[in-house]
């Protein structure tokens, strides 16, 4: 990816008094910081596909099961602005190493516990750091490539893909060969707080503290800045509302799918984890989806993209009943949902302010998708309960996706900052094109 425009004078703990890595030192530190974003998404999508053995071991009810499995996002949402005004005070690696030993920390005391309310704790702060990673590392890699931006983000949604397809498959083998369901927390615990190590020794602030639109981590000129000056613009209202109808949806879905495939299906263990994998693959579209939200409109893309899962959502629980094609429709699922509308989102909401805002609105969009997150297992499970399976899916994963259509189309995108359409600083002004 290319690098952003040249040094000028520093900003306050921009990393401007420190050489600019070279390239290659650059995209080194971003896939080193990705792949610790692998064992996040792995910590966040083990637990569903484990859960039916669980259950049974606690007692747990369906709405209990549901509640556990995405309570995690309710620790992600909560931290998330709190996070986005550390991240204005604290360097951004900072940040980010705290948050991983959180949720490494939590993740494995899920293995020892006694019932509902710690379990219940402990997913819930183990989302604590996931956010602080999150926030933390999009953050840095969204003002370091800042022209190529949604396709940066989209490179660690790929990582994020990765995990998710690794997690649920990796942690049902390694629960059947050992005969545990805790085996997968304390081993991708201890992987976290491995990649805390590496993180600290070898990513440098010089990488991690850049501010969007300067690498030098300097002051950008805004005269002519079509950026709102203000963190609260409709731009970012309605993005924030778009990002409540995805997470609402999106974690509606994973939150109870593999017990769908288990106990209304009938599939096995093995086939439903595979299943659940397969969303994790989808996301590793997260890469192209990006590209094309750097070359395209991105209200367009994101637009298409809910109507697109409207329909997946739909088939998930209305349509086919055997492994094959539920499995395509969970690749399709992670496609959209995550490689493109998380991707897509989280990055026109970078767009939306102007660069000193970057850390504030990452934590906005991390609290505005993950808080409604939280409740979405649990809400999904009452609608089982009314009107089943398949009247669940075309109320949360059919209607709720069209209300972010309507959203969407309000947005502005030519308020946006450092795209390839918007309007940009011309070079006797100092500020270079990024050529990529």
């Amino acid at each position: 990816m290319p690098e952003a425009g040249p040094e000028r004078s520093p900003a306050p703990d921009s990393g401007a008094g420190r050489a600019k890595p070279a390239r290659a030192v650059a995209l080194a530190s971003l896939v080193l910081m990705a792949a610790s974003y692998v064992v996040n998404a792995m910590d966040r999508q083990v637990f569903p596909v484990l859960l039916p053995g669980i259950r049974p071991e606690y007692g747990f009810s369906l709405a209990q099961g549901g509640l556990l499995a995405t309570v995690f996002t309710l620790g992600i949402g909560v931290a998330g602005l709190p996070t986005g005004y550390l991240l204005d005070r604290l360097s951004r690696k900072s940040v980010m190493l705290v948050g991983i030993v959180i949720y490494s920390v939590f993740t494995m005391l899920t293995a020892v516990s006694l019932g509902f309310l710690d379990m219940f704790a402990y997913r819930a702060l183990s989302g604590v750091g996931e956010a602080m990673q999150n926030a933390a590392l999009f953050s840095a890699v969204g003002a370091y490539f800042f022209t190529n931006r949604a396709m940066a983000l989209g490179a660690l949604n790929f990582a994020y893909g990765f995990g998710c397809f690794l997690g649920p498959l990796l942690g049902t083998g390694l629960s059947a060969s050992t005969g545990r369901w805790q085996t997968p927390f304390w081993v991708y615990g201890l992987v976290g707080l491995v990649f805390v190590v590496l993180i600290a020794l070898l990513v440098e602030k010089s990488f991690t503290e850049r501010t969007a639109g300067d690498p030098a981590g300097t002051r950008p000129v805004r005269s002519a800045d079509p950026v709102p000056a203000t963190l609260v613009n409709r731009n970012v209202v309605l993005l924030t509302l778009t990002a409540v109808v995805v997470g609402l949806a999106m974690y509606g879905y994973l939150g109870l799918y593999p017990t769908f495939l288990q106990e209304e299906l009938q599939l096995s263990t093995g086939q439903a984890g595979l299943a659940a994998g397969m969303f994790g693959a989808g996301a590793l579209v997260g890469l192209p989806a990006g590209w094309l939200g750097d070359r395209l409109d991105q209200r367009t893309v994101m637009i298409g993209s809910l109507v697109a899962g409207s329909l997946v959502g739909f088939l998930l629980f209305n349509g086919p009943t055997t492994a094959g094609p539920q499995i395509a429709l969970s690749f399709a699922e992670g496609a959209i949902g995550s490689g493109f509308l998380f991707v897509n989102l989280y990055s026109s909401m970078q767009r939306a302010v102007r660069p000193e805002m970057i850390g504030r609105a990452s934590g906005l969009y991390v609290a505005a998708f993950y808080i409604p997150a939280a409740l979405a297992g649990y809400l999904f499970s009452r609608l089982v309960g009314s009107v089943g399976w398949g009247g669940a899916g075309v109320w949360q994963l059919t209607v709720l996706p069209l209300a972010g259509v309507a959203t969407l189309l309000f947005v502005d995108t030519g308020r946006f900052g450092g795209t390839r359409a918007g309007r940009r600083e011309p070079r006797d002004q100092g500020r270079d094109h990024d050529p990529g």
